[in-house]
């Protein structure tokens, strides 16, 4: 059973950074097609950020720009670096596989831009 655990998120002022990290027990990451979600209130989960196993990268394009999302194979660990962040990032965030396959959901966690 795959366990994803998101940390890194917080309270931050409009044109803040936030770096948000992902581990994954159960699996290794590096295999597969990961992406970094989030969920707002009132809106569906939305993938914002993905990285293929052979390494290229894709955003949404709300986030292209201001977000980069990376990996670190010895780690197994997953990471969204936020810069820029504006108020409607404000959402709970999580990682997961870019699969119609999705792993458990982990807790997830909250970023909230607001000054």
């Amino acid at each position: 059973q795959v366990q994803l655990v998101e940390s890194g998120g917080g309270l931050v002022q409009p044109g803040g950074s936030l770096s948000l990290s992902c581990i994954a027990s159960g699996s290794i990451i590096r295999f597969f097609d990961m992406g970094w979600y989030r969920q707002a209130p009132g809106n569906q989960r939305e993938l914002v950020a993905a990285i293929r196993s052979g390494g290229f990268t894709n955003y949404a394009d709300s986030v292209r720009g201001r977000f980069t999302i990376s990996r670190d194979p010895a780690k197994n660990m997953l990471y969204l670096q936020m810069n820029s962040l504006k108020p409607e990032d404000t959402a709970v965030y999580y990682c997961n596989r870019d699969s119609r396959q999705l792993w458990p959901w982990g807790q997830g966690t909250q970023v909230t831009v607001s000054s």
